[in-house]
């Protein structure tokens, strides 16, 4: 498994990400859904990692929107097909290392609550719940979570 940043407008990125919409799509309202589009994944504050399988076949993705006080996490999403290998745990590793590298002291997440093996994964990465961030609306169908990057100059709260 490889994971390196690319860019997000790749053909089979664009696949993974509509496969994404599919999915989150089914479990919640359209207002309860806060996706980037493949043009704001493409701006300069954005981190886009794309995981590939030894026969370089996009098998994951994700991103993390660098702010000015923190990084969010967004568009995870690993082809089920490949779930419980470990994608999801290195596509994360290489976002927070990228994050860190740029001296982003707190990454945070929103997610939805019928996600309960999402919110588990990033539970058992060192994410905690948190209260409602950014300009994200009082949805009671979402899940707020962050994390304290170690060596990004600011000491683990």
């Amino acid at each position: 498994m490889q994971v390196t940043l690319e860019p997000p407008d790749q053909p089979e990125v664009i696949t993974l990400i509509a496969a994404l919409d599919a999915y989150q799509g089914a479990l919640y309202p359209p207002e309860s859904n806060y996706h980037l589009s493949i043009d704001a994944l493409r701006q300069p504050n954005v981190l886009f990692a794309v995981a590939r399988d030894a026969g370089g076949v996009a098998v994951g993705c994700g991103a993390v929107v660098m702010l000015a006080d923190y990084g969010e996490l967004k568009r995870m999403y690993v082809d089920p097909a490949q779930r419980g290998v470990g994608v999801a745990q290195q596509l994360l590793q290489r976002l927070e290392h990228e994050a860190m590298q740029r001296n982003c002291p707190l990454l945070r997440l929103e997610t939805g609550i019928h996600q309960q093996r999402a919110i588990a994964f990033y539970a058992g990465t060192g994410y905690a719940q948190c209260e409602r961030y950014g300009d994200y609306p009082v949805d009671p169908l979402s899940v707020y979570m962050e994390k304290w990057l170690v060596g990004a100059g600011i000491a683990q709260r």
